[in-house]
């Protein structure tokens, strides 16, 4: 057993490696400064104490709309498709589909405008967010290794088409540490409606400790935290649960003593401590009733179509303003009928139109919040698919999978609004300036971070991995 005299910090500076290396991170992290020990693997001790460079942002948000959402209905104007509309479409070369035979030239169903002074193009179907045109950054030039929703949702959170490697929250919170003792540092807010492709994994640690994997909170349901607290018809009580939670923590200690390097055991222990701390820090972070009701029907909390995702997007903002590193909300599950994601093969209209009502309001809602509050200077804003939509139609009425070109944007933490980079060809069929992968998005958020993306390591099976692989340029066109 480990004598109770020792403080904290002598424990964990006694510790060593396993338990202490994570929490001696997770306190480091939380007063600002990198963990240098050996530990943490070269990416950790790279950072020496701080960061590569100057940080333009010290948060991340991401919304991930999972399906797939077209980029020639969203935010890729192409007059040609307006143009050749039932045309046969014929981009010159072999047109490979993930589960149809190329039809005719499909026009957006949505008019097409500029907007702010920038005078970036986007459709009808996104007015809210169109009124932020002059803050975000968008990417046209997308491209992605796979048309299979699996591997390609892998690819844009971890960087690699297979499983098991970290995902870009798992990364940052590996890289930076907790703003927060009482909060964990990555926080997913998944679709009400179940899960994307892949489910959990999307946001898990890979070959990381596993105390860096996402945290999982369901705004809005009665358990929005699983097992956090004791069931309302239970024996325990209050005192009963210190008691047991101190008696826990020695066994779980002496235990681990034997089983050191165990990355499971270090995060099952990690987790029994945090969630001590988050039966106090949660309840209030959830807790939306004192939000005036102005913000509330900002994030359009007043509508059902959009409360869900609206209540995850406002819950998002109190987490970040509160030192939550890296949240990630969801938008679409897995397929169902009628289509609960962006996966628009039977009717793009009718689907795409539901998704991004939903998605519409709060995601405008969260820019304009945090632009008010002053968070979005050094926050970052990631709105991102797993891959795009064909030009042509499928059947009558929907568009297949594209990965050879897709739209995502950026905005606040030193990101250039009202900018776009990138371009694809006339058809939006490929991309043709400035083809960008997920490794040159995560590189670019990880520089506005303070962190040189190569130099951001873990050596894993006698390799030094990283977010990026080996691949990955910083979009400077991008920033401020």
């Amino acid at each position: 057993m480990i004598p109770k005299e020792i403080n904290r910090r002598e424990l964990l500076w006694k510790a060593g490696g396993g338990l202490g290396g994570i929490a001696l991170s997770y306190l480091l992290g939380s007063e600002g400064a990198l963990a240098e020990t050996e530990k943490f693997g070269k990416g950790r001790q790279d950072l020496n104490g701080g960061l590569h460079h100057k940080a333009s942002a010290k948060r991340v948000v991401q919304l991930f709309m999972s399906g797939a959402a077209s980029q020639v209905d969203t935010f890729d104007y192409k007059p040609e498709l307006i143009k050749r509309k039932g045309q046969p479409f014929d981009p010159g070369a072999k047109i490979e589909l993930f589960q149809s035979s190329p039809g005719s030239v499909m026009q957006s169903p949505w008019e097409w405008k500029q907007h702010g002074n920038s005078g970036l193009w986007i459709s009808g179907l996104l007015p809210n967010l169109a009124n932020c045109a002059d803050d975000i950054a968008i990417i046209n030039s997308m491209v992605s290794k796979s048309n299979v929703h699996g591997p390609a949702t892998f690819m844009q959170n971890t960087g690699f088409v297979l499983p098991g490697f970290p995902s870009m929250g798992s990364w940052i919170s590996y890289g930076l540490g907790s703003m927060n003792d009482s909060l964990p540092a990555f926080v997913v807010l998944p679709d009400m409606r179940g899960f994307a492709p892949n489910g959990p994994a999307n946001w898990g640690a890979g070959f990381l400790p596993a105390a860096y994997q996402g945290t999982m909170i369901r705004p809005g349901s009665k358990n929005p935290i699983f097992d956090l607290n004791p069931p309302t018809k239970s024996f325990i009580t209050p005192e009963s649960e210190s008691e047991g939670l101190h008696l826990l923590n020695d066994l779980n200690r002496d235990h681990f003593s034997k089983h050191t390097g165990d990355s499971r055991l270090e995060a099952r222990i990690q987790s029994y401590e945090l969630a001590a701390r988050l039966q106090l820090s949660a309840p209030e972070v959830l807790d939306i009733s004192k939000e005036n009701s102005a913000i509330k029907n900002l994030y359009g909390l007043d509508k059902p179509i959009t409360e869900d995702f609206g209540r995850r997007c406002l819950i998002a903002r109190r987490l970040l303003e509160r030192g939550v590193r890296f949240v990630q909300v969801w938008s679409g599950a897995d397929n169902g009928f009628p289509r609960r994601n962006w996966d628009s093969h039977e009717d793009l209209a009718r689907d795409h139109g539901m998704m991004a009502a939903e998605m519409d309001r709060p995601s405008a809602a969260l820019i304009m919040d945090m632009k008010a509050r002053g968070l979005l200077d050094d926050t970052i804003v990631i709105w991102t698919t797993e891959f795009g939509r064909m030009p042509c139609s499928q059947g009558s009425k929907g568009r297949d999978h594209n990965p050879y070109t897709f739209s995502s944007w950026l905005a606040g933490g030193g990101i250039k609004g009202g900018t776009t980079y990138g371009q694809s060809d006339a058809w939006s069929y490929k991309a043709e300036v400035n083809p960008t992968y997920c490794y040159d998005l995560h590189a670019t958020v990880l520089h506005q971070l303070g962190i040189d993306h190569k130099k951001l390591t873990f050596h894993n099976n006698g390799i030094d991995r990283r977010l990026t692989d080996v691949h990955g340029n910083v979009i400077h066109e991008l920033i401020t």
